[in-house]
């Protein structure tokens, strides 16, 4: 049952209006859920009380969404892309129509301020907006061809079913980056969300069925499975799905791009960060307690790309040190559907339980915590998942800091010498997704940007490590995985490219200027 704290934010009304019914009586169902086996039950961080429930998929259920998807892959590729954008222009619509009712849901169901809550779904609306343009623009290269008379160039067609495994820190931004720009290449999708946010996808499942329903759209362009990895594995294992799209951790990201690969398919791969901020002697102070403070507190560092590591030169150490530290101070953490708050609880009692054994760990390493950090209870955190953001002081090579530890733990490092040595600190982890430097040194900037400076995927200027645009694609190397998603041309990785030749003369020359006379 929804407690009164809950309900005086409109929970209620916000599950009424997604389509989310029934909660009080614990139990939940969507259009394009194939699912009918145990009930997974989906507890809030916030107040620790049960939400809802949802039917988990059995095997013969994932068979049923494999041949449904399958089957509307037939006709759904044969629409004109332009066609396919109209209908994702028009989930769009639907995204904006319910952007209030979905991020509270999103800020509920998985532990992030409300602000973040509408901003992930601000996300999906404007990967829409941008995969609507994409559906006009699915361009291959032509090219001259040595052969006289004939005509090269290269073509993209669609892919085929296209299998998305999300994480429970963006519940439904990742999804939504993946499915855009498949639908409107022409691919089908079958998702499993998080088992930690399962509402959460029954919703976005009841957003995109209207449009479907509207459009006289077969059920199959989007599919919906829930359960743990278990049912993730039939789809790994599935032949069926050319394209594997998995968020998580390194740990999960490895197991499937192992399964994939056994069977010649994709795998598209957005794992763990451990992302650095450099903080040179030239940067603006100011700018950088705001960008640090930001990436390492905000989804209490349940971002993959939460700033983790703060790289700063000796020579400003303890100015910028005292600044973070008196920033955080300034923290309130509490109910994240209360936008007074900074802070909101880790997803679940076994995040809190990793935190603890991180901050046990740095100490027994030989680090200093500066900012404690601690469990919170009482009034208000009677879910169990409120900690307190803490900063330790530590040694890049520390076991525990060459870790990603998904909480609010950020670990201030020290050098000594010029930008090079600070790029060496940063770049001397498995992980490679998100990276910045602060600095107004253009010198510093550009050694930063250049061949020998960031080795991840993403490298910044004057900002923080968290949050992207739409418009670049996001994905990091090494550990991270390689994989990019959401702008850019990153929707290619939906696509199959095809090179083609037209010879369009009488006779038929080869290639190379090889003889074959008859």
């Amino acid at each position: 049952m929804m407690n009164t704290q809950a309900d005086q934010f409109g929970m209620k009304e916000a599950l009424a209006q997604l389509g989310v019914k029934d909660i009080n009586e614990g139990t939940s169902t969507g259009q394009h859920n194939f699912s009918n086996g145990t009930l997974l039950e989906s507890y809030s961080p916030v107040d620790g009380q049960l939400i809802g429930k949802v039917k988990q998929s059995t095997p013969e259920d994932y068979e049923r969404a494999m041949q449904a998807a399958t089957a509307a892959f037939k006709t759904f590729k044969l629409m004109p892309a332009p066609q396919r954008g109209e209908l994702v222009r028009q989930f769009g619509e639907k995204l904006r129509k319910h952007k209030e009712a979905l991020g509270k849901l999103v800020s509920y169901e998985m532990g992030k301020s409300l602000q973040e809550g509408y901003g992930e779904v601000q996300e999906m609306i404007d990967i829409c907006d941008f995969a609507v343009g994409l559906s006009r623009q699915l361009h291959g290269l032509t090219m001259h061809s040595e052969r006289p008379g004939h005509r090269m160039y290269e073509q993209y067609h669609s892919l085929g079913v296209v299998g998305i495994i999300s994480a429970f820190n963006f519940p439904v931004a990742v999804w939504s980056w993946n499915t855009a720009l498949a639908w409107i290449a022409g691919d089908v999708c079958i998702w499993k969300p998080s088992e930690k946010t399962p509402l959460c996808g029954i919703a976005c499942q009841n957003i995109i069925a209207e449009v479907l329903k509207e459009n006289n759209m077969p059920e199959g362009i989007s599919c919906l499975i829930n359960g743990d990895y278990k049912i993730g594995e039939l789809m790994t294992a599935d032949t069926r799905v050319p394209l594997v799209s998995a968020t998580g951790s390194t740990r999960m990201g490895k197991l499937v791009a192992q399964a994939v690969a056994g069977r010649l398919g994709r795998s598209l791969l957005e794992l763990g960060g451990n992302n650095a901020i450099i903080v040179t002697p030239d940067a603006d102070i100011k700018m950088t307690v705001i960008g640090a403070v930001f990436g390492a507190v905000g989804t209490a560092g349940q971002r993959c790309t939460s700033t983790r590591r703060l790289i700063i030169h000796e020579s400003i150490y303890d100015k910028v040190r005292d600044a973070i530290v008196g920033a955080y101070g300034q923290l309130r953490i509490g109910n994240p559907l209360d936008q007074h708050n900074h802070v909101g609880p880790l997803i679940d009692v076994q995040a809190v339980e990793a935190y603890q054994r991180a901050l046990d760990q740095v100490v027994a390493e030989g680090g200093k915590l500066i900012v404690p950090g601690g469990v919170l209870s009482g009034e208000g955190y009677e879910s169990g998942c409120y900690v307190k953001p803490a900063i330790a002081e530590a040694q890049n090579h520390f076991q525990i800091v060459q870790h990603e530890t998904f909480a609010p733990v950020l670990y201030l490092l020290k050098y000594s010498g010029d930008v090079t040595q600070a790029i060496e600190i940063q770049n001397g982890v498995a992980q490679g997704l998100s990276s910045a430097i602060m600095t107004n040194n253009l010198r510093e900037a550009e050694a930063f940007l250049s061949v020998a400076g960031s080795d991840c995927g993403i490298a910044n200027v004057n900002i923080g490590t968290s949050g992207a645009e739409i418009g670049g694609a996001f994905g990091g190397e090494k550990e991270t995985g390689g994989g990019r998603e959401s702008g850019s041309d990153a929707w290619k990785v939906y696509m199959r490219r095809q090179t083609n030749t037209i010879n369009y003369t009488t006779s038929l020359p080869l290639a190379q200027g090889i003889k074959f006379d008859l």
